[in-house]
């Protein structure tokens, strides 16, 4: 590892002359690429006030980080929103309101609203990094605003996506009648509450957790 000099350390908030800096000493040949990316994985950050968004959670992770709404006023979250879609990339609001959707809407004309999910989406980004399909199962019709926040959040992070509702075990062939969707599935999410035995009967039927 070759470390910096101290005029091209890094700050916690990245600005536009510290990275010029470190690119300027890696086009030089004394920080290797491999090494100025390890550094920008931890920065930058952007500083609100109210909230400090992580801009490389995409870098580091693979996915931005989702804007958790329950606690937070409209405009909050419609200035958080507009921040990380200037970033590009996919952008979900979970646990948003009608309220919260008007706001973002005022500043980003296409977003969309997921009602059923109580998400925000903005799609920018169309590629699919999944390895295969990521399907979601629900026992009964009111596990499915669970299950739709799942399905809505794969399908943003970039998975291929399928859903099963109201499959559960009271009517277990339901259930069996859709094994070969299960089977091919890379993933399986089960929601269900009262006794939760679907994600038991699921687990038994598949080789996939």
């Amino acid at each position: 590892m070759v470390d910096l000099p101290q005029d091209v350390k890094l700050k916690s908030h990245m600005d536009a002359s510290s990275l010029r800096r470190l690119l300027q000493e890696v086009r030089k040949g004394g920080v290797s690429p491999d090494d100025a990316v390890a550094r920008l994985r931890h920065m930058p950050f952007e500083d609100l006030g109210f909230a400090k968004i992580d801009h490389h959670r995409r870098l580091r992770a693979g996915m931005p980080e989702v804007i958790f709404s329950q606690g937070k006023t409209p405009g909050q979250v419609a200035q958080i929103f507009k921040r990380m879609t200037a970033q590009g990339g996919n952008v979900l609001a979970t646990k948003a309101n009608v309220e919260h959707f008007r706001a973002v809407k005022k500043v980003v004309r296409k977003a969309e609203y997921h009602e059923l999910a109580r998400a925000i989406v903005l799609k920018q980004d169309p590629a699919t990094y999944g390895k295969g399909t990521v399907v979601v199962v629900s026992a009964g019709t009111s596990d499915i605003p669970v299950a739709e926040e799942a399905l809505v959040t794969a399908e943003v992070m970039g998975n291929e996506v399928a859903h099963l509702y109201d499959v559960g075990v009271a009517g277990i062939h339901r259930l069996l009648s859709n094994k070969k969707i299960l089977e091919s599935a890379r993933v399986i999410i089960v929601c269900a509450g009262m006794e939760g035995a679907l994600p038991s009967v699921v687990g038994g039927l598949v080789q996939v957790r």
